[in-house]
């Protein structure tokens, strides 16, 4: 029996390369699939904004590719846990390493090995390259996929502002800029009455700081109750929507990174806001890669077992089971988190380590 974590140096690199490639090649499948039914549905979206082409559909796949990688990456581990483990039981190789004396734990050493090192590089991938993607996308859609005003500072565009004035309501498609020069484009005021109820709409294509309010040009006015509209050339609303509060209301939780996010978050605290939902995905930025150590834990089961029982398939479904269960397990901890249900670390990291001790367990008892 050897007491060394990991099998020799020739067997850890043989698992670990079976183990990337078909990491790979899952990820690459279950991308290029998925993006092809995107372009489907957003193709005809896309074609539609007058000037927008082939350049503009290759440029939509190229900010929603890196969306769907980060995404369906540790589905990718997990399939590619079961294929590894159910190719290597079937040859009799998983046989071959318990018969030299090699542990459980032993086997699945390079493996998890490997899934470390995936779950760092999909830190960083989320960190430079999909928050970037996240934002420039959702700025795009925006717009209707039409050209995206420039950003006057390096925080870019935003997009989709609700922001509240005394019961009225301030709706903007973009924002760019920042302080007195920001600039605010598909606006719309809506003027509430007690109760909720709307009595005006005021639509602008454009809007600027008044110092105070907010200049809304060519805006059209419709009056709810005479179902009059009226246009104007230029009309101010929201006197008590000042700059920093537009800034601090308009974060992009999925377009920011890591360490900017933390800032969002002591800023909106300072300000004595609610920040279970932001706190809540902040900490899921370091558990969601880490998910990846999970998978072959839980898709161990396929790995032991004699593949002449006839169980070899049954073993993969439960493998396969227990990795989807954990799926739906964090994304339901992490809702109940947003909603306050949960505290935002207990909702980022509570299945995480609910589904550490369930792999262990299942994995102690296999070695039994």
């Amino acid at each position: 029996m050897q007491l060394d974590f990991f099998p020799s140096r020739t067997l850890t690199f043989y698992l670990a390369r079976l183990f990337i490639v078909r990491i790979l090649a899952v990820l690459m499948m279950l991308v290029l699939v998925l993006l092809m039914l995107d372009l489907l549905s957003e193709s005809g979206k896309i074609l539609a904004a007058p000037g927008n082409g082939q350049a503009e559909i290759l440029r939509y796949a190229g900010l929603r590719a890196p969306q769907l990688a980060s995404r369906f990456l540790p589905y990718s581990v997990l399939l590619a846990t079961l294929i590894t483990l159910v190719t290597l039981n079937q040859n009799s190789e998983v046989v071959a390493m318990k018969a030299a004396g090699l542990s459980a734990h032993q086997v699945l050493a390079p493996l998890l090995l490997t899934s470390a090192l995936v779950a760092g590089i999909s830190f960083g991938f989320n960190e430079r390259i999909v928050t970037r993607a996240n934002s420039a996308l959702a700025a795009w859609q925006a717009v209707d996929y039409g050209p995206v005003p420039a950003a006057q500072t390096a925080g870019g565009v935003r997009s989709n502002l609700y922001l509240l004035d005394e019961g009225n309501i301030l709706a903007a498609a973009t924002l760019s800029g920042a302080g007195a020069d920001i600039v605010l484009t598909g606006v719309t005021w809506y003027a509430r009455a007690p109760g909720g109820i709307i009595r005006e709409q005021i639509r602008a294509p454009r809007a600027t700081y008044a110092g105070p309010g907010w200049r809304l040009e060519d805006a059209t006015r419709f009056d709810v109750a005479g179902a009059v509209t009226e246009r104007f050339p230029a009309l101010v609303v929201g006197r008590n929507l000042t700059p920093e509060r537009i800034m601090l209301q308009s974060v992009d939780v999925d377009g920011q990174g890591f360490w900017e996010l933390k800032r969002s978050i002591d800023a909106y605290e300072a300000a004595g806001r609610s920040t279970d939902e932001m706190r809540a995905k902040w900490w899921h930025r370091l558990s969601g890669p880490l998910s990846a150590l999970l998978m072959p834990l839980l898709g161990s089961v396929a790995a032991f077992g004699l593949a002449r029982s006839g169980q070899l398939f049954v073993r993969a479904i439960i493998g396969m089971a227990l990795g989807f269960a954990y799926f739906v397990v964090d994304n339901a901890s992490l809702a109940m988190g947003s909603f306050g249900g949960y505290p935002p670390l207990l909702a980022a990291w509570a299945p995480f380590v609910l589904f550490l001790l369930l792999g262990e367990t299942v994995l102690i008892r296999t070695e039994e």
